[in-house]
């Protein structure tokens, strides 16, 4: 993944999705590595799978790590 793009994951909402925005734009809502994955490989950054989404220091995960998904705790 090239370092140009900025790749923030938001934190979990009420429905356990966090939100994915690259370079400013809102790509969707994650439910899990998977499909960041697949937001990133649409948003044109290829070759990334479950495994590079967690380990990648060029994605800002707010709210919790990539291992933080559903609803927050007393929601």
């Amino acid at each position: 993944m090239s370092e140009s793009h900025r790749v923030i994951v938001y934190p979990p909402s009420p429905t356990g999705g966090r939100r994915v925005r690259v370079d400013g734009e809102i790509l969707g809502l994650a439910y899990g590595l998977v499909d960041v994955a697949e937001f990133l490989r649409r948003a044109g950054l290829e070759g990334l799978d479950a495994g590079d989404v967690a380990e990648s220091r060029l994605i800002e995960w707010r709210g919790g790590g990539p291992r933080e998904w559903g609803p927050p705790q007393g929601v």
